[in-house]
């Protein structure tokens, strides 16, 4: 029996890149061995290095490349502007959206849409419900183990995709503070886009000198990188469908021919090297650890 078929997404960019480095990222995945790629800004509206010009044309470019492009959503919409926005997104996507707030969930209810990892998806019947709305895609929320994915998984409604965060800080929570303003003495409102100059975010030490989190905008991620190479097999025993890989600026262009290598021959190495940001990697969540734990 031919082991199960997992696709490789890239999922949004979650850090603030200059428009050329975020325009040629997106150039270099056209030709990238990766199925689907999400677009968009998921963590500070006030971002908008690309403008709204500039999307369809690296969505069409991907697309002509073969790529299935997903647009995704703000995970904490807290202004009108922001419900304006994530509404236009919705209906001028031309395909689907990953829903990361529930009021993207009730704008797309009766189209089809991912559900992302940011509402909060535990059990049967909240999947059924979202299923019900149109989910065709559920990314599964970071701290959710693989026994549990198996789980839903096994009982999934007919047709429902499941996704999981393989690769990547592992983002943990969203406040209305921006944390990297305010660890530059900055209000929120005259950040002067900081975040900008810290493309994958800011590492905070505990008072051992060990590296415990990541700040990012309003977004708190983990130090370490969640890497769940080594754990292909099981999984595709979980019944996942799909793996996502989060951008990064270091070392991503190894990180996609490493998994890509996984999935498509089963000799292929399931180690990476260490990464070359500080914090180490992780995979305690997919175990039922604690998050920071690696098996090694």
């Amino acid at each position: 029996m031919s082991p199960r078929t997992m696709k490789l997404a890239v999922g949004p960019i979650l850090y603030l890149w200059e428009r050329n480095v975020a325009l040629e990222f997106y150039a270099a995945l056209c030709d990238a061995p990766v199925d689907i790629v999400y677009l968009g800004e998921v963590v500070c509206s006030k971002r908008r290095v690309l403008q709204r010009e500039d999307w369809p044309m690296v969505a069409q470019a991907l697309t002509d490349a073969g790529k299935e492009v997903v647009f995704s959503t703000l995970a904490l919409i807290e202004a009108e502007s922001e419900l304006a926005t994530m509404a236009r997104i919705t209906d001028s996507a031309g395909g689907c959206v990953e829903a990361n707030d529930m009021a993207a969930v009730q704008y797309s209810a009766g189209r089809p849409f991912v559900a992302g990892p940011h509402l909060n998806i535990y059990n049967e019947a909240t999947l059924g419900m979202m299923a019900a709305h149109g989910a065709r895609r559920w990314v599964a929320p970071v701290e959710i183990p693989l026994t549990t994915i198996a789980t839903l998984g096994a009982t999934r409604p007919p047709g429902l995709e499941i996704e999981v965060f393989a690769y990547g800080r592992l983002p943990l929570a969203f406040s209305a503070r921006c944390f990297t303003a305010r660890a530059q003495n900055r209000p929120k409102d005259e950040c002067g886009f900081i975040c900008g100059d810290y493309p994958d975010g800011i590492t905070l030490y505990s008072r051992d000198d060990q590296p415990f989190l990541t700040l990012n905008g309003i977004q708190t991620q983990s130090a370490a990188v969640q890497n769940l190479l080594p754990h292909i097999d099981a999984l595709r025993s979980a019944g996942v469908d799909i793996l996502r890989l989060s951008p990064q600026s270091q070392d991503f262009p190894a990180v996609i021919r490493a998994f890509r290598a996984a999935l498509d021959s089963a000799d292929a190495a399931t180690r990476l090297p260490e990464p070359s940001l500080p914090g180490g990697y992780c995979d305690g969540y997919a175990r039922g650890e604690a998050g920071i734990d690696h098996a090694g």
